[in-house]
């Protein structure tokens, strides 16, 4: 069993080399325990994937597609970007705490992740990934509902997010402007599916780093009209109505608890009226 252990602990320094290594001295991260190395890479790391996939995405439908996706009163503006950036800034160090705690988790056998597909084979991985992707949609959905529907965490947390309530202000950087135990909260049903399904790790590690990027991509404001994909127009519609599409990847949860509003259909509505 210690055997198995560390190959997750390898893979895990692996990491830590791979970010560490490059951008910070040696002598001043691996005196560091293991835990705060870990750390110290995931905030590293999360950091330079809010701004690299924020400013690539900014700069695209901004600047090199400029009023293509969107009419130029709906830009929002750089003061506006920059208080998001602060948001985020603000809260990453606790963020980047959760996914931490959880390699943490993995490394002492507390969790029932698998080191390598080999373990279960490729039919039994296609699977229990599908189990995961599906668990942490159902979480994530109910986990942002209560945020709305529990008054006290709505006031407290995730109004902060909710500031930014027009498509002028709303942007990639809003992606991860959240109160940090909102964002904790958000993400905790990615830990918790691991305690309860075999899970591949390095396939979490990914999925993680995703998610980051996914949050980016739908506050642009740009409906991809990707079904069942919940994508930008569905989610410029949570921030409108506050009542409606609080999904993660797909609609389904949405289309199965009543909360669905397509975006196609609410223009036309719209228009109408």
């Amino acid at each position: 069993m210690e055997d198995y252990l560390q190959l997750f602990v390898d893979e895990t320094s692996f990491y830590n080399g791979i970010v560490l290594d490059n951008l910070v001295p040696a002598n001043l991260w691996k005196p560091l325990p293991h835990f705060f190395q870990t750390w110290l890479r995931n905030y590293i790391g999360g950091t330079l994937l809010y701004f690299i996939s924020g400013f690539l995405w900014c700069y695209y439908i901004y600047q090199f597609k400029r009023n293509v996706y969107l009419p130029k009163d709906a830009i929002p503006t750089r003061k506006a970007m920059l208080l998001q950036i602060c948001v985020a800034m603000k809260s990453m160090p606790w963020y980047t705490l959760l996914p931490t705690v959880s390699e943490y988790m993995v490394e002492n056998g507390w969790t029932r992740c698998i080191s390598r597909i080999s373990d279960v084979g490729y039919p039994a991985y296609l699977f229990y990934l599908a189990v995961y992707l599906v668990f942490v949609e159902f979480g994530i959905y109910w986990m942002h509902r209560e945020l709305h529907d529990i008054k006290p965490l709505y006031k407290w947390l995730h109004a902060t997010h909710h500031i930014y309530n027009k498509q002028n202000t709303l942007s990639p950087f809003a992606g991860l402007a959240f109160h940090p135990l909102d964002g904790i909260l958000q993400a905790i049903p990615h830990v918790i599916a691991l305690f309860l399904i075999p899970t591949h790790f390095t396939t979490h590690i990914c999925l993680l780093f995703i998610e980051a990027v996914w949050t980016a991509n739908i506050h642009d404001c740009i409906h991809g009209k990707l079904w069942p994909v919940m994508g930008a127009g569905y989610h410029t519609i949570h921030h409108t109505t506050y009542r409606h599409n609080y999904g993660h990847y797909t609609i389904w949860m949405d289309w199965m608890f009543g909360t669905l509003q397509d975006p196609v259909e609410s223009a036309t509505t719209a228009k109408k009226e």
